[in-house]
């Protein structure tokens, strides 16, 4: 029974060689693998062996000269070349048994432990320095690894696709491909090489897990030798002496590697109370991945019968290259990074700054009143910038003024209550992040609509309320300064100037674009203020500082600490935003960039002042008007590019896909362009507090009717 099956499938075979589609294909083949095999040479050099290898993995993924098929085509092409290749060896004996040799000898003499212990893992201790590396990787030529499996492996898989192909291949395939390169000999020198990579990945957890960051965030504290890392060593090297077949020991090793996992779960909740540092993130992210990998090796370790043994190696090649691609590029690296920053930063943020947000009229109208301070104050932030000296200083210095000028009154408006107009505060991406649980749903979506309208409209109450105090107070100004000095605030020169740079016709657009997300910065400059004062504790050390103390008493210096807590993300989003006006013309001319500020208020007082030094009639001029609309432009430039790329750091830190993240935008735009006056005025009836419906009287007991003087 047995002979007539084999001769059924050898008589199958020579039937689907007779085929038109199998000649074309073997026609089309035989002259590549006839050149390609012809170079096998057990002898030769190792890089020569390792470029031989190299290049049948680049033919069996060679694009087609009809052109890129389907993607489903493309996998099927491959597979088949796989098998063509397979076929084609087994009917050439002598060429395979060179090819053989060739291959066996190559992975014999390939040191392995970097293979499975670095390849798609982070190899710097520090988030920069892996930065660093990586970009260095990236732009120069890498050396030959002498003998390294590692290089070998990813010059054989250079592609995420690669991944696809080799999941689809089937387990006869499979089966023939190991039968090919590899025998008991090498199989037993990788399972020993396995054993150093998961000795060398146990060291690694184990310098981040005893560390005094790390241990400093987990509660309760133990010694370090109770700690599980500490126990994950001594279980694993257990485990490696005692044999494959060591079922308790292995539990034991699984166990323990749940346990340090859930360890790095402890860190992110103490890094939500407690603030973000970039550099632990990095290092938490790298222990987690090196305990999936050592789980992954320890699978293939402990595989028993050989087709789950193969099924095992199967998985771990796919995971290698999956990995290997994902984290080897630099913008899979910093995205990982700061997306995950972004939404500890954005969640550590969002019990912050509740008093910028307008909520119902009560509120508006106290924002409104707030912004009527701050127009006040920035019209003299005008005055001081017209009596500056320009062009007469180097301009690093006028930039430095400009910057001191800007902060100390942003730091003077933020004392006395007010508020500036389309300064975007720390608490925008936290505000939207908070209503970003079920984007999903309709119910989702409307509560975001909301969130977004009351934010839009606690900027459209401080612009409006800017605008309508920076105008008398400027013209109050000027007329002070003319009697009291004799001259306008700006020469006819420069006031003319200052008209024609406000123009709607230019490149004011861009320069309030620009201000936008120079606004957004400082926003989050204020988040990362809030995020390290938390992350160093410093309201702990202000509290118990020895001299402060001494100075001041427990009971002040504990005030002082809460103070600075309750306004260091403020004073910082202040100076940053002084600092960004001030300087960024100045570095970008510095480079070559001809880029300018264009903020709202500041453009309006500049406007106002420039009309009262040229006298009236300049009203009536198309260059004033042409200021005025430039003007509006500037505060509708300024709030929606800040507000856009606040709304985009939100969609980041949620991880929220690109479908639902394009189905927010649309969803914003059409509700704006459907009522824009919903984004700008509140609802006067949320205000409105309806009555109690009266209740019905309840008969109490007598022992509890008391009068008011009892109570």
């Amino acid at each position: 029974m047995k002979i007539s099956l084999m001769k059924l499938k050898v008589m199958w075979r020579r039937f689907r060689r007779s085929s038109p589609e199998y000649n074309d294909h073997h026609l089309r083949y035989v002259a590549q693998i006839q050149a390609l095999m012809r170079r096998a040479d057990p002898f030769a050099s190792w890089n020569e062996r390792a470029n031989w290898m190299i290049d049948i993995a680049q033919w069996l993924r060679m694009t087609p000269r009809d052109g890129i098929p389907d993607a489903e085509t493309w996998e099927r092409l491959r597979h088949q070349r796989t098998r063509f290749l397979l076929d084609w060896l087994d009917r050439n004996r002598d060429t395979k048994r060179i090819v053989q040799a060739t291959l066996q000898k190559t992975l014999r003499e390939a040191v392995g432990p970097e293979l499975f212990c670095v390849t798609g893992l982070p190899r710097e201790p520090a988030f920069f320095s892996e930065l660093w590396e990586r970009v260095i990787r990236m732009l120069l030529p890498r050396p030959p690894g002498k003998q390294d499996l590692s290089t070998l492996f990813t010059a054989m898989f250079p592609k995420p696709a690669d991944a696809d192909w080799l999941l689809g291949l089937d387990q006869n395939t499979l089966t023939r491909i190991w039968k090919l390169c590899a025998d008991e000999a090498i199989a037993h020198n990788y399972r020993q090489q396995i054993d150093e990579a998961l000795t060398y990945l146990v060291s690694m957890i184990i310098a981040v897990g005893v560390g005094s960051e790390f241990r400093q965030r987990l509660e309760p504290r133990m010694p370090l030798q109770a700690t599980p890392f500490f126990a994950l060593r001594r279980e694993l090297e257990k485990y490696l002496l005692s044999g494959v077949h060591d079922e308790s020991c292995l539990r034991s090793v699984r166990m323990l590697v749940a346990v340090c996992q859930a360890q790095t779960d402890r860190i992110y909740a103490d890094l939500d109370e407690h603030g973000v540092s970039v550099s632990l993130v990095y290092r938490v992210e790298r222990m987690r991945a090196q305990l999936t990998r050592m789980s992954r090796l320890i699978d293939l370790r402990s595989a028993l019968p050989e087709e789950e043994s193969a099924a095992q190696v199967h998985a771990l090649l796919i995971d290698l290259i999956e990995a290997h691609h994902h984290r080897s590029s630099v913008q899979g690296l910093a995205g990982r990074s700061f997306s995950l920053l972004a939404r500890k930063m954005v969640e550590r943020n969002a019990d912050h700054g509740e008093h910028y947000i307008a909520r119902d009229g009560n509120e508006y109208r106290a924002m409104f009143k707030a912004a009527l301070r701050g127009g006040t104050l920035t019209a003299f932030t005008v005055l001081v910038k017209g009596i500056l000296p320009a062009g007469g200083t180097a301009r690093f210095f006028e930039g430095a003024f400009a910057s001191l000028n800007y902060a100390s009154s942003f730091l003077l408006i933020s004392a006395v209550g007010g508020t500036l107009a389309t300064k975007q505060p720390a608490i925008t991406a936290p505000a939207l992040a908070a209503k970003m649980q079920s984007l999903d749903t309709l119910e989702g979506l409307r509560k975001l609509m909301q969130e977004i309208a009351y934010l839009l409209r606690s900027q459209a109450a401080a612009v409006f309320g800017n605008l309508m105090a920076v105008i008398p107070a400027m013209l109050v100004i000027s007329l002070v300064f003319i009697y009291a000095v004799g001259s306008p605030v700006m020469d006819p020169a420069k006031a003319m100037a200052s008209i024609n740079s406000l123009s709607l016709v230019g490149p004011t657009p861009l320069y309030a674009a620009f201000t936008g997300i120079l606004l957004w910065i400082s926003s989050l400059v204020a988040g990362f203020a809030d995020n390290w004062f938390a992350l160093r504790k410093m309201r702990e050390s202000i509290t118990h500082h020895r001299r402060l103390v001494h100075a001041l008493g427990t009971t002040r210096a504990e005030r002082c600490a809460k103070w600075i807590e309750r306004h260091v993300a403020s004073v910082s989003g202040n100076v940053s935003l002084g600092v960004l006006l001030g300087m960024s013309p100045v570095l970008a001319q510095f480079f070559g960039l001809p880029l300018d500020v264009r903020h709202v208020t500041l453009a309006t007082g500049t406007l106002t002042a420039a009309v009262a030094s040229l006298g009236w009639h300049s009203l009536l001029t198309p260059e004033f008007w042409l200021a005025v609309f430039g003007i509006l432009g500037i505060g509708a430039l300024n709030v929606g590019v800040a507000f856009a790329c606040a709304l985009a750091l939100a969609l980041r830190a949620r991880d929220v896909p690109r479908r639902v993240q394009r189905l927010v935008y649309r969803a914003v735009l059409r509700r704006f362009a459907a009522s824009p006056w919903l984004f700008l005025f509140p609802e006067w009836r949320e205000s409105s507090v309806e009555p109690l419906p009266a209740q019905p009287a309840v008969e109490q007991p007598p022992e509890e009717r008391r009068t008011g003087s009892d109570r």
